[in-house]
């Protein structure tokens, strides 16, 4: 199999300078070799092609045909060059940033990373999204750079509000009065879990599990269809929901919050999103 001959960037570099500056005196300043060199380079392309490239005369330098088409792939090599180099190494600065947030603040936050993203062209955004537990962990294995994470309060945030969340049973189909009380829940460990069980056995009621997934969505659209009584933020509730509170005999869930945290706040990029979400959020910083 035959090899073919290769162009050398320094090659491309002097024959492009040449071509733009139309003069290898001028193209010799530009990428800091002497005419001499610059001429050998244009000279060996040729010998390698086994065409002219350039016609000199002594007042101007003139492309051939095949030295316009060979301009162009020129320029496109010494770019992906210059590419590739950035990539792999301290210029493309950005790299990757590794967000966690809960399942219901994925799509609300899309507009705000598109607009980071365009702000940071040469970032990677790699968002992880679901329930507290499996945030958690991927926090402490040190997989995600900032984590906006719903959790009971406890460990210190680096901001934090309030999660209000409510009672919520079907408008249509109401469980609560059902003996024993059927739950919608989040699977074990999920949050609000311990909390609805809790509360229930310190009113004397009995319950059962009737519904249990990771999703959200799919738990405030269950309680709403008349699948069972849960506990989700207030900003789950759907027209079908009836809201319970004190008057029922539920007393209020209130020692929940959203809060943010980020690993390295002293860097730039961490920090400048982390600022992002607080205000996005309405957090408060801590």
């Amino acid at each position: 199999m035959n090899r073919q001959p290769m162009f050398t960037p320094q090659q491309l570099l002097s024959f492009v300078a040449v071509c733009e500056t139309a003069s290898f005196t001028r193209a010799a300043e530009r990428v800091h070799l002497s005419q001499s060199t610059v001429s050998q380079q244009v000279r060996r392309l040729e010998e390698m092609i086994g065409k002219a490239l350039l016609e000199r005369t002594s007042h101007q330098v003139v492309l051939t045909e095949e030295g316009e088409k060979l301009l162009g792939y020129a320029r496109r090599i010494i770019a992906l060059n210059g590419e590739a180099h950035d990539v792999l190494s301290d210029k493309w600065r950005d790299g990757v940033l590794r967000l966690g947030v809960p399942e219901d603040f994925a799509a609300p936050t899309a507009g705000l990373l598109a607009q980071f993203s365009r702000e940071h062209p040469q970032l990677r955004l790699d968002v992880m999204s679901g329930m507290y537990v499996d945030l958690h962990r991927a926090w402490q294995r040190e997989e995600l750079d900032i984590m906006l994470i719903k959790q009971p309060g406890g460990e210190r945030p680096l901001a934090s509000r309030p999660e209000p969340l409510l009672w919520l049973d079907s408008a249509e189909h109401p469980c609560f009065e059902q003996t024993p009380v059927p739950l919608v829940v989040f699977p074990q460990l999920g949050l609000y879990r311990e909390e609805m069980c809790q509360t229930l056995d310190t009113l004397g009621r009995s319950w059962r599990i009737s519904y249990s997934s990771a999703s959200l969505v799919a738990l405030a659209s269950a309680s709403a269809a008349g699948l069972g009584l849960t506990l989700l933020p207030a900003s789950c509730r759907l027209p079908g929901h009836r809201v319970l509170d004190a008057s029922d005999g539920l007393p209020p869930i209130s020692h929940f919050e959203l809060a943010l945290f980020c690993r390295s706040p002293q860097d730039e990029l961490q920090q400048a999103l982390a600022a992002a979400l607080v205000e996005f959020c309405h957090l408060k910083w801590q």
